[in-house]
C-alpha cells in the first residue's frame, strides 16, 4: 500500500468530544486497482467467505433441516445433533484464540473438513442401520470442525465492512450460505417429489453432494479442480487473501500486525470479558439461537409432514432465510438514522416477529402430540388442505431465524471493528448457542414432549431480547471508539497500550 494519510475516519468519526481529532483519527490507504483490486475488495472476500459456507454448513443445515436428517427414526439424528453441537459449545469458545493464532484461513480449511464426514455417515447408516454410533461419533468430530469454521467467519464478515456496511455484509454472507441449503433441498425435492412415504432414498445423500461439489466447480472454475469430492470447500479458504493485506472501502486497514503466542491469546480471551463484559448480556440472545431449530425441523417439518412435503418446506424455509436476512440487513445499514436507533428498531422488529410467529405456532402444537402421530402414520402431503397454512408458517420461521441471526452479528459488530476481538465474541456466540442446541436435540432425542419443547423456544426468545435491551441502551453508540479496542492496543507481551496517540 501507498500514500498514507490522515483522515477523520474509522475509529471515533462521530464519537466523543472528549479526545482531540488527532487521537481520533486513522490512517487510511490507498486501496490497490484492477484485478488486484477485485481480489482485495471487501465484497469478493465476503463472497468467497460466503461460498465456504454454502458448501459445508448449508449443506448440513440442508440435511438436518429435513427432521431426522431425512430418516423416519428422528432419534439418531438428534442425538448426533446433540453430541455434534456439545462438542461445538465446548471448542467454540477458545476457537477465536485458536484463530488468532493460525489466522483465519487455516482455521477455515481445518474447520471445513468435518462436514463432508458427517455427511457420509448418514448415507452408511441408511445402508447399514447398526451404524447409528458412527453418526454420532461424526456430529462430535464436526462439532470441533464447527467452532473453528464459526469463529473464522464471524471474525471476517464483522471485520471486512466499514460500520455503516456490516448489515449488507451480513446479508451478502447469510444468503449465500443458504444457498447451499437451498440446493441441498431442491436436490432432496426432486428426488423424493414423487414419494409419499416418510423417509428419503440413498440418492438424496449421494446426489445432493456431488451436486453441491458440482455447482462449487463451476463457480470457482479450474481454482479447486483437483478439490477432493469427499472434503466439500476445502480448499477455498486458501484461495482467500490475507486479512493482514485488507484494506475496507475507506481506506482503513483491517487488522494490524501480530504474533501473539498461545498464552497470551488465551489471556486476550479474558481481557476481552473483562473490558466488555456487556458482551455477558447478548449470552441468552446466543442460546436461544439454534434452540429453535429443534422444534421447527423434528417436532413440526419431520413430526407432520411426509418426505415429499417436508423437502418442499425444507426448500421454502431456506429461501425465506435469505429474504429475511437481506431485509433486516437492510434495515440495519439505513445510515439516515443513528445506530443506537437502528438497534432499538432491530430489538422492536424482532419482538414483534417472534410473538406473531410463536402465537401462530402454538395454535398448530396443541393440535398434536408424540403419541397422535407415530413414525409410520399418514403425514401431511403437499396437496392436502392442511398443508397451506402450516407451510407458510414455516416460511415465517425461516424468516424469524435469519432476521434473528442477522441481528445478533449486528449487534456484536456494533461493539468492535477489530477481527481478534470479533473472533472472541463470534466464538462466544457460537459456543454459548451450540450449548443450547446439545441441550435441546437431546431432549428431542428422549423424546420430550413437543409441548415442552416450543414452550422453551419461545420463553428462550423472549428472554434473548429482554437481556439485550440494557446491551443495546449501555454499549452500542453511534460509532466504535478506540477506546473501546482493548485488544487492539494489547501487543504481543499482553500489554494494553494506551488509546491516545494510537493511529490505525
Amino acid at each position: 500500500m501507498s500514500d498514507i494519510v490522515k483522515s477523520e475516519k474509522g475509529y471515533g468519526a462521530g464519537g466523543s468530544s472528549s479526545s482531540s481529532s488527532d487521537d481520533l483519527s486513522a490512517e487510511v490507504f490507498d486501496r490497490p486497482t484492477g484485478l488486484k483490486g477485485l481480489y482485495y475488495n471487501p465484497y469478493t472476500q465476503v463472497v468467497l467467505l460466503g461460498f465456504v459456507c454454502f458448501m459445508c454448513p448449508g449443506s448440513f443445515n440442508a440435511l438436518t433441516g429435513l427432521g431426522g436428517g431425512g430418516r423416519i427414526d428422528a432419534s439418531t439424528s438428534a442425538n448426533a445433533n446433540s453430541a455434534h453441537y456439545a462438542l461445538f459449545a465446548a471448542f467454540a469458545f477458545f476457537a477465536g484464540s485458536v484463530n488468532n493464532v493460525l489466522g483465519s484461513r487455516l482455521t477455515l480449511l481445518l474447520g471445513s473438513m468435518g462436514y463432508s464426514l458427517y455427511l457420509g455417515s448418514y448415507l452408511a447408516v441408511n445402508i447399514h442401520p447398526k451404524l447409528g454410533p458412527f453418526v454420532i461419533t461424526a456430529g462430535a468430530i464436526n462439532g470441533i470442525c464447527a467452532g473453528l469454521i464459526w469463529a473464522a467467519q464471524g471474525s471476517l464478515m464483522l471485520a471486512y465492512p466499514t460500520e455503516n456496511q456490516k448489515g449488507v455484509f451480513i446479508g451478502i454472507f447469510w444468503t449465500i450460505f443458504n444457498l447451499g441449503s437451498v440446493v441441498g433441498a431442491s436436490v432432496s425435492l426432486g428426488q423424493n417429489f414423487h414419494s409419499t412415504s416418510n423417509a428419503v432414498g440413498n440418492g438424496t445423500y449421494v446426489r445432493a453432494h456431488q451436486f453441491i461439489v458440482l455447482l462449487m466447480l463451476i463457480f470457482h472454475r479450474a481454482q479447486i479442480g483437483f478439490l477432493v469430492l469427499t472434503l466439500i470447500g476445502v480448499a477455498i479458504p486458501m484461495c482467500m487473501a490475507d486479512p493482514k493485506k485488507m484494506v475496507r472501502t475507506d481506506g482503513t486497514k483491517v487488522t494490524t500486525p501480530r504474533h501473539p503466542s498461545w498464552r497470551v491469546e488465551l489471556y486476550g480471551l479474558y481481557v476481552a470479558l473483562k473490558t466488555d463484559p456487556l458482551i455477558v448480556l447478548l449470552f441468552p440472545m446466543f442460546f436461544a439461537s439454534n434452540w429453535f431449530y429443534t422444534w421447527q425441523f423434528n417436532d413440526f417439518n419431520g413430526a407432520l409432514f411426509n418426505i415429499r412435503a417436508r423437502s418442499l418446506n425444507n426448500v421454502l424455509y431456506w429461501l425465506a432465510q435469505i429474504v429475511g436476512s437481506l431485509a433486516m440487513g437492510f434495515f440495519l445499514d439505513r445510515h439516515q438514522f443513528k445506530r443506537r436507533v437502528r438497534a432499538y428498531g432491530a430489538w422492536v422488529i424482532l419482538l414483534l416477529t417472534v410473538f406473531a410467529v410463536q402465537t401462530w405456532a402454538y395454535f398448530y402444537q396443541r393440535q398434536y402430540t408424540r403419541a397422535s402421530i407415530p413414525d409410520n402414520a399418514h403425514k401431511v402431503d403437499i396437496y392436502d388442505k392442511a398443508y397451506i397454512g402450516r407451510a407458510f408458517l414455516y416460511i415465517c420461521c425461516g424468516i424469524l431465524d435469519s432476521m434473528w441471526q442477522t441481528t445478533t452479528y449486528w449487534m456484536m459488530g456494533a461493539m468492535s471493528n477489530d477481527p481478534a476481538k470479533l473472533a472472541y465474541f463470534t466464538g462466544f456466540y457460537k459456543s454459548i448457542q451450540s450449548a443450547g442446541a446439545a441441550g435441546v436435540w437431546r431432549a428431542d432425542g428422549v423424546k420430550l414432549p413437543y409441548m415442552n419443547i416450543f414452550l422453551s423456544t419461545w420463553v428462550l426468545l423472549a428472554a434473548g431480547l429482554l437481556f439485550s435491551l440494557p446491551m443495546i441502551h449501555l454499549r452500542v453508540k453511534d460509532h466504535t471508539d478506540l477506546e473501546d479496542e482493548t485488544i487492539m492496543r494489547m501487543d504481543d507481551r499482553g500489554h494494553i497500550q494506551p488509546a491516545e496517540g494510537q493511529g490505525l
